[in-house]
């Protein structure tokens, strides 16, 4: 008898993810609906699951398996609900009015901040800029602190493993001022080479922006080694947190970096929606990145003055709607808790690894340990694109493709990969799935080459 991954995974349903499992349901339901994890950790994977609607829709008549978190992750009632709670009843525009909906939509909107304010770990809400996502964040960066204090000659230390968005703002930035890009070498098994690190640093460059997480490998970088590293060299540095504030409270404090960019959309909450933290200091420090209404102090014909951080980067009406959300999927992280939702998604990885090893033909890409549950494969000679559409067929969603890794592709000498990646709220007979779909596919192709 084949091997599962629910057995795999030595993961129980009553204390996987979730709230505490309880003889009456809809208790559970109750305290899955606030996210709250129970009094003694325990969980119920099946409670947690039933406040994501989508989860529970079939795709081609087959149960949906969610796989794409990486790319965007779902959103449960409790973010659905305030979200439409605020457009139904307290919708306006924000910091502008004396009237009642006004103030109340200021208060959601800065409740919010203070939320996300927590999840990244800093006591100051005011180092937290909303931005549309972690790619604006770094681009707001790059061209506020960037065009102010980066010149000709200059050098910024970038990975060979980055985002799109933590590559191309730093290429336009160079494009403008002249300053010099510097990569850090990826190994073979795709951790980050430290000792290159050391040869870029001994040139003291102005700043270093590595991602905390990779999208395509899953890799966990050690982040605070690199920003001691880097400190020791005089330069700032700026984290890509995208897939990092979705599994972890940040904590920028421990990190001790000066910037960190994430997004809402990766942890629960609405699209269109991010956050740039970074010490206050810099924010002081730093010209408006656009300008317009929200962001001035006053305004003459002659000239103005900007607001106090971190509204001086916040220029025009914001996505109020979306912040809001964005501040309500924090608190649902908080309250579910950090280290339970680690201690599943470590079970889902190690299950998923002990699967995906089994599968004859199937090259794994990324580290085995210090990496989150995102899985980049190749399969034989099937093209990663056919992959995902196999798998579809079977109610199976993963993404296929460069994953906006295009340089990192070429380092592995590929041109695309398919990526499963896991959530807190996925299961263990989802990696089954995954693995009966690959071997579907291994019969519509004839076998994997």
């Amino acid at each position: 008898m084949a091997k599962t991954a629910e057995t795999a995974a030595l993961t129980d349903t009553r204390h996987a993810t979730g709230v505490l499992a309880t003889g009456n349901p809809s208790a559970a339901a109750d305290r899955g609906d606030s996210g709250e994890a129970s009094e003694d950790g325990g969980w119920d994977l099946g409670a947690i699951r039933a406040q994501f609607p989508i989860l529970s829709r079939e795709v081609n008549g087959h149960p949906l398996a969610y796989l794409d978190n990486a790319a965007s992750s779902q959103q449960p009632l409790r973010v659905l609900h305030r979200v439409e709670r605020y457009l139904r009843e307290e919708h306006a525009n924000v910091h502008r009015g004396v009237h009642q909906l006004s103030a109340e939509a200021t208060e959601a909107y800065e409740g919010a901040r203070r939320a996300v304010a927590a999840h990244a770990g800093t006591g100051d809400p005011a180092e937290i800029v909303f931005t549309r996502g972690t790619t604006e964040a770094v681009n707001l960066v790059a061209s506020s602190w960037g065009d102010a204090f980066i010149g000709a000659g200059d050098e910024i230390v970038l990975t060979k493993m980055e985002h799109h968005s933590n590559l191309v703002p730093w290429q336009l930035l160079a494009g403008r001022t002249g300053c010099d890009l510097r990569f850090v070498d990826v190994t073979l098994e795709g951790t980050l080479d430290l000792d290159d690190l050391d040869r870029l640093l001994a040139t003291r460059p102005r700043l270093v922006a590595c991602t905390h997480v990779s999208n395509s490998l899953g890799t966990v970088n050690p982040v605070r080694e690199i920003v001691d590293r880097a400190h020791a060299a005089g330069a700032l540095t700026l984290i890509d947190g995208a897939q990092a504030a979705p599994h972890m409270l940040t904590d920028v404090a421990k990190l001790g970096c000066d910037f960190y960019a994430f997004s809402s959309h990766k942890m629960c909450g609405p699209t269109g929606v991010g956050a740039l933290w970074a010490r206050r200091e810099l924010l002081e420090e730093m010209p408006p990145y656009q300008g317009g209404g929200e962001m001035i102090s006053e305004v003459k014909l002659e000239g103005s003055s900007w607001a106090k951080v971190p509204h001086k980067f916040e220029a025009g009406t914001p996505n109020i709607s979306g912040v809001v959300g964005f501040g309500e999927a924090a608190r649902f992280l908080a309250d579910l808790g950090s280290e339970a939702i680690a201690s599943h998604e470590d079970a889902l990885k190690r299950a998923a690894l002990e699967r995906l090893d089994e599968i004859e033909g199937l090259r794994l890409y990324g580290p085995r340990e210090e990496r989150t549950a995102v899985f980049s494969f190749t399969y034989g000679d099937v093209h990663p694109h056919d992959l995902s559409t196999i798998l579809d067929q079977r109610g199976i969603a993963i993404r296929a493709g460069h994953h906006c890794n295009q340089p990192l592709m070429d380092h592995f000498g590929i041109s695309a990969t398919a990526r499963a990646s896991f959530y807190f709220y996925n299961s263990p007979q989802e990696i089954d799935a995954l693995c009966d779909g690959l071997a579907l596919a291994a019969e519509v192709f004839g076998g994997i080459a």
